[in-house]
């Protein structure tokens, strides 16, 4: 690291897709999914604002095969690691660009709420089934 240099990005939202996993030719474990974060304010008229952030996470090893089998759309899970920027251009010659956090830590900080009375029974009847 530079002198002088930090790029670390700290996020707490609902993972907003099931996790896509694939494995590299040389068996390295790679997973993709969006984080949503959400923040609200009041304007000057009073008025509650909301609004949605979406974040590319990328995961790599041990810890995007964890995030891949255990992780679900709608599960609340805090995330820290780098920010990165890709870029290419297109067939067109336009520039594109594309940032992702790439994950160095994951913690899992509840489970996704059911959303009827079936799935709130049949998640309490697997919670010893849970792998922590």
């Amino acid at each position: 690291m530079q002198k002088g240099s930090l790029n670390k990005a700290q996020l707490i939202g609902h993972v907003g897709n099931d996790p896509e996993s694939k494995f590299t030719k040389s068996g390295n474990a790679v997973t993709n999914f969006s984080l949503a974060t959400n923040e609200s304010w009041k304007d000057k008229n009073d008025e509650v604002q909301e609004r949605t952030e979406w974040h590319r996470i990328v995961m790599f090893g041990k810890m995007a095969e964890t995030a891949g089998e255990y992780l679900t759309k709608g599960q609340l899970v805090y995330v820290e690691g780098r920010i990165k920027t890709d870029s290419w251009e297109t067939d067109s010659g336009e520039k594109r660009y594309s940032t992702s956090i790439t994950a160095d830590v994951f913690t899992m900080l509840g489970k996704k709420e059911p959303k009827n009375s079936n799935d709130a029974e049949r998640e309490a009847a697997n919670e010893d089934d849970l792998p922590f």
